[in-house]
């Protein structure tokens, strides 16, 4: 191959700059008055800062400083003409709004991806292209910054924590809608942050309860499948036999049941369906309870099944962008950095699934964390990397010719 393709003018870390177009930084940037009072450190100055934090998986301020400062001539690529400092990247945490990242991660995700509506949802198309996953993950933290969650240990250090609550489309595995709270705060007001497209499959766990959201996705269309439990259960309806077939995958029961409040007349009743499971990897029996009558009940375990997908992608976030050491002691500066290293796994997915050849995501991330700073073009690379260096020659030495020989 030649060495055009492969080395290229600009460092891998500019390459993936490249990916945040300047148009949408400071639209977002207008909306929220990021540069107000700003003389050097902009929005954009401060988000590739953070980006470098975020990938190469930096402690302390110190570190990202002197790291960027190493760099040296390289930061011209990403038009970084002033150095950093330490306190005007920590008055940039306190000052700047957090709102502002999470909008630009946002924009970024429609941008490359496009968010989901009812042109883009195709009801006949298979559910693995149609369902949607929400979960939360908690991010601990001390007490006196985000209140945390649950009883206090027997040592009384109770910590707090942030709350990430997060959307993906099981086909894309990145997140698509991500809502920050702190940990005490339920689950369920993450409902108010997501839309879905009529002929949407929907997965949660039995912690999103909500009969109210859970009729309104019934009248539109929208199929939602979680765990039961059994004071849901107002009355049963009917049991419908279950195959052999159905039998030899695990199915034990599938019955017709009205789900509500039995507590409350008034609350409001929905038709669904339970359907028994019997787990022969976990020897565990599942009750898995759904609005889609017309699914075959292996469907609907499988459904399921997918929620894991969710949690892999929050131990891929922890794993490859470590947040147990803050660059800031206030809520502001915590949820930017974690949008940052939002930002920063969303542009490595870009990458990935640009890829004709598969990689896997922690080579990518560790490929692009080692070179950050290498002239490589990185597409190229990865498309040919045994073939990337074959043809290439070094140059030869330069030697300076005597004017004058002496004997």
């Amino acid at each position: 191959m030649d060495k055009s393709t492969i080395f290229s003018g600009q460092p891998i870390f500019s390459q993936l700059l490249s990916l945040i177009p300047n148009y949408v930084v400071e639209r977002v940037a207008r909306k929220y008055d990021g540069d107000r009072y700003c003389k050097k450190f902009d929005t954009r100055h401060h988000l590739v800062t953070m980006l470098f934090a975020a990938i190469n998986q930096c402690t302390s301020i110190r570190e990202v400083v002197t790291g960027l400062q190493v760099a040296g001539g390289k930061k011209g690529h990403f038009k970084m003409i002033h150095d950093v400092r330490r306190s005007t990247l920590s008055d940039a945490n306190r000052r700047r709004p957090e709102a502002l990242f999470g909008e630009l991660f946002h924009e970024l995700y429609k941008l490359h991806y496009g968010y989901p509506d009812s042109r883009k949802i195709n009801p006949r198309a298979s559910y693995e292209k149609r369902l949607f996953i929400i979960d939360s993950t908690t991010i601990r933290l001390f007490h006196d910054i985000l209140q945390g969650v649950g009883q206090i240990p027997s040592n009384g250090k109770r910590k707090g924590g942030l709350k990430a609550h997060v959307m993906i489309k099981a086909s894309e595995d990145t997140p698509c809608v991500v809502a920050l709270t702190k940990a005490s705060a339920n689950d369920r007001t993450f409902f108010q942050s997501i839309s879905l497209p009529k002929g949407s499959i929907i997965t949660f766990d039995k912690g999103y309860a909500n009969f109210r959201q859970f009729d309104e996705w019934t009248k539109n269309g929208v199929t939602w499948v979680s765990r039961i439990l059994e004071e849901w259960i107002v009355s049963e309806e009917k049991e419908k036999p279950v195959s052999q077939d159905q039998q030899n995958k695990g199915i034990l029961s599938d019955k017709w049941v009205i789900i509500g409040d039995p507590k409350r007349a008034k609350a409001i009743k929905i038709k669904t369906r339970i359907i028994r499971f019997n787990d022969t990897e976990k020897n565990r029996v599942f009750e898995f309870v759904t609005n889609n009558r017309k699914f075959l009940p292996d469907k609907i375990a499988d459904i399921y099944k997918q929620r894991w997908q969710i949690e892999l992608l929050f131990k891929r976030i922890k794993q490859r962008y470590p947040l147990r050491y803050f660059l800031g002691d206030n809520e502001n500066a915590i949820k930017i950095q974690v949008w940052c290293a939002l930002i920063a796994d969303l542009l490595v997915k870009i990458i990935k699934d640009r890829t004709k050849r598969k990689w896997a995501y922690s080579n990518i991330s560790g490929i692009i964390k080692m070179h950050l700073m290498t002239y490589v073009n990185l597409s190229a690379f990865l498309e040919y990397p045994e073939k990337a260096l074959v043809n290439y020659k070094p140059a030869e030495p330069y030697i300076q010719l005597k004017l004058f020989h002496y004997t």
